[in-house]
């Protein structure tokens, strides 16, 4: 009986040898490094080609496929080069940061997933998920500074102001304020922290764009469950508007009138009233002066509609539900906007085509830009309940209102 036993243990332990063994291989097994169509990224039909081929026979086509043309492109890839370039090595060919910014730039444009790309790229997709966010947050660090900043004196603020008046007959205006949510697949480990009132998840950008439609201030990645009035009092916008710390020109008379305003930023209904915001009367038994009123504040509202509109419209990404992290999110958000006001600095006509914008004709009327016909950025920010005005902001609206029916108005055709 004790000889069976240790023959019974001997093969046990044999057996279990074999299996490590052969465990051990399995693990060890030697897997491809790359597979051979994706090594073949040079090669004809990739990219690499088509990017050659439209550089050089299409400019237009180069320009739609990237959203900038070849100049542009090539002072960005000067910009972000130092940050995005890697090293080859003996085993393998490094991905050039020219590519990498080719595909960052694509994938913003289109919205395509990873593995789409994957295909017209042979870059493999967890490859291209690791690359495209590092190189949207060079985008963002070396264009923010140049491409998106405040206006720091009081001649900088007068000349969005002026703007103002002589594009959309709004004086004493330094902006318009908005709030639009940027969809996002939240992770189950997040919850419901994300989940607005729309039944979808989401993060805010709350944006402050001049009459150019170029973005001046912008605060991103507030969860959506926030209110609009939440955003903004929390953001160090509304911070520095307390403070009174942007160099804000001081109060002056409406053309024509007598008591001196304020330079306001233009905001619908969902903000707040203070001092420096203005808003519309509440739409309950209005009459025709405060009408004219809503009329022409939502005129030059239009602004940071059409900065929305032409942002989604250029950088596609912004229309889809994006499938990646947060963090993610707000980087590719905030490359997005920062191209945004670079291609809008570079007066590029091919990013800004004829009729893609809100147009106002010289009677005043407004035809509505091509990127209302299509889908658009989603929308406004859920009205806060209880917003209070002080009896000042109150009585600067009602000059407001004043000047639009008396000194203010506009000639024919005011669209009401």
């Amino acid at each position: 009986m004790d000889n069976d036993n240790a023959n019974i243990a001997r093969v046990a332990f044999c057996v279990g040898v074999v299996a490590a063994v052969l465990q051990g291989r399995r693990r060890n097994r030697r897997r491809l490094w790359s597979r051979e169509w994706l090594s073949r990224r040079y090669a004809a039909g990739s990219m690499n080609l088509l990017y050659r081929e439209l550089e050089t026979e299409d400019p237009e086509s180069f320009t739609n496929f990237l959203r900038m043309d070849n100049n542009n492109f090539r002072e960005l890839l000067e910009l972000v080069s130092p940050l995005i370039s890697k090293r080859d090595t003996i085993l393998r060919e490094c991905i050039s940061a020219k590519h990498r910014l080719v595909v960052t730039l694509r994938f913003l444009a289109t919205g395509e997933s990873y593995k789409s790309l994957q295909y017209s790229t042979r870059i493999a997709h967890n490859t291209i998920s690791l690359f495209v966010p590092q190189v949207c947050r060079a985008i963002y660090e070396v264009l923010k500074q140049n491409f998106l900043k405040m206006p720091r004196s009081v001649d900088e603020w007068e000349e969005i102001a002026r703007e103002f008046q002589e594009k959309w007959n709004f004086p004493n205006c330094i902006g318009a304020l908005d709030g639009k949510y940027i969809h996002f697949r939240s992770s189950r480990a997040d919850g419901s922290f994300y989940f607005n009132y729309k039944g979808s998840h989401s993060i805010v950008l709350l944006a402050l764009v001049d009459a150019r439609y170029k973005f001046l201030y912008i605060d991103v990645g507030v969860n959506g469950r926030v209110s609009d009035g939440g955003v903004f009092r929390e953001s160090t916008l509304a911070e520095a508007l307390r403070q009174n710390s942007l160099h804000i020109p001081p109060n002056i008379a409406l053309p024509g009138r007598v008591l001196g305003v304020p330079h306001v930023i233009v905001a619908d209904d969902a903000f707040p009233l203070p001092y420096n915001i203005m808003k519309p009367y509440p739409d309950r038994g209005l009459s025709l002066q405060k009408r004219n009123f809503n009329y022409r504040l939502s005129r030059a509202r239009r602004t940071s509609e059409n900065a929305f509109g032409i942002l989604a419209n250029r950088f596609r990404i912004l229309l889809n539900c994006i499938n990646l992290s947060v963090e993610k999110v707000e980087i590719v958000t905030l490359a997005c906007i920062v191209l945004h006001n670079f291609l809008r600095s570079k007066k590029d006509a091919n990013y800004l085509p004829q009729g893609l914008v809100d147009r106002v004709m010289s009677e005043g009327r407004v035809i509505p830009g091509v990127w209302r016909e299509g889908p658009i950025l989603d929308g406004q920010l859920v009205r806060q309940g209880g917003n209070r005005h002080n009896n000042d902001a109150r009585a600067i609206r009602d000059e407001f209102c004043e000047y639009f029916v008396t000194d203010g108005i506009l000639p024919l055709g005011n669209g009401m």
